[in-house]
């Protein structure tokens, strides 16, 4: 954002002021991040990070700015709400007032944005919302995987490995999120349907590593024949669950007695390396890359006006349409000790 020259007269002095305060509301604006490129004609884009405290998400921010840089995106400065609704108004309003053509956003409560997505289709700037689809509001295209496939997918592969028996604690994510619902709705349907003698203990974590870990550790005091264990994101749960069972003696091998099977969502590197380890037996790959990929893509779509309709992409997916716009649902696949050392994995290649 380029701020008006300093004049000697009082309007021109006061308007610079505006500017200025409009620059430093924005929550945790990473300047450097932007792309833009002075008169170069594009639509100006506005990027919101949903947060900077787990693997996943720095992921997704580091192939955004390589993704930006590539495509010579008009990108204003990056902000970042972390996990916080407020943040994420002030950051939008900003993004409004430094001329947004549209706006990419990955909002965390997907049910407290809907007054602020109604705000900016009435101004007709259309959003993009990454990894979660908000409850309500109009939105132009929602980049995700099929979150109840996640769920599914860890039911399935729990299931079969511990027998149809025993009993596992799950993580939930935030609750008021759709994909912490999406995963433990399919989750629970599954487990139900398909191994209804395992005992699934439902904790909800608010994605928080800490609380996971904490409630983990009561539930082993309670049930020391825990054997199984699915945590809704290893970019939270990962290192604090793995802390905890070595802590304890029982994080052994897969295929040792005592192995507790573990299955994860993301798909970062450091589940890969778990599950080579024998650690942690599968994972969900979440395509950091291709959300920032296609969610930039849209952006700069929407912004031309462009439209999509339901239907398979030329990118192995599949658009479905939703009561409040579309949803491009990308590949999410499960990643084993028989695949995990595939290249074409974005974890396999973060920082290359």
């Amino acid at each position: 954002m380029k701020l008006l020259r300093a004049r000697s007269t009082i309007t021109a002095a006061s308007a610079t002021l505006v500017v200025l305060a409009l620059a430093t509301t924005a929550c945790n604006r990473e300047s450097d991040a932007s792309a833009s490129a002075e008169g170069d004609g594009k639509p100006a884009i506005g990027i919101d990070l949903p947060r900077s405290d787990t693997d996943f998400w720095n992921s997704y921010a580091e192939y955004l700015k390589k993704d930006i840089k590539a495509d010579g995106a008009n990108a204003l400065p990056i902000s970042n709400s972390q996990n916080d609704v407020t943040k994420l108004v002030s950051n939008v309003q900003v993004f409004e007032n430094t001329g947004a053509k549209a706006i990419v956003m990955a909002p965390q409560d997907t049910g407290a944005i809907a007054s602020t997505l109604d705000t900016l289709a009435s101004k007709k700037i259309p959003v993009v919302s990454v990894d979660t689809r908000p409850d309500k509001g109009d939105v132009y295209m929602v980049v995700r995987a099929d979150n109840r496939a996640y769920g599914t997918k860890a039911c399935e592969y729990l299931g079969k490995q511990l027998g149809g028996k025993g009993k596992v604690a799950e993580f939930q994510g935030a609750l008021d999120s759709i994909n912490g619902r999406d995963r433990s709705e399919a989750f629970a349907e599954c487990m139900k349907k398909k191994f209804p003698k395992i005992k699934v203990f439902e904790l909800p974590t608010d994605w928080k590593g800490d609380v996971a870990s904490s409630k983990l550790q009561s539930l082993l005091a309670q049930h020391p024949d825990l054997n199984g264990i699915y945590m809704q994101a290893g970019g939270a749960f990962l290192q604090p669950t793995l802390a905890l069972l070595e802590q304890k003696g029982l994080l052994k091998p897969a295929g040792q007695k005592g192995h507790i099977t573990i299955v994860s969502n993301d798909g970062i590197p450091q589940e890969f390396d778990a599950i080579r380890k024998g650690h942690i037996d599968a994972t969900v790959s979440q395509p950091a890359d291709l959300y920032a990929k296609y969610a930039l893509y849209y952006a700069q779509a929407a912004a031309e006006g462009k439209t999509f309709e339901p239907g398979p992409t030329d990118h192995d997916s599949t658009i479905i349409k939703l009561p409040n716009g579309l949803e491009d649902q990308l590949a999410a696949p499960l990643v084993t000790k028989n695949n995990v050392d595939d290249k074409t994995l974005w974890g396999n290649n973060v920082g290359k």
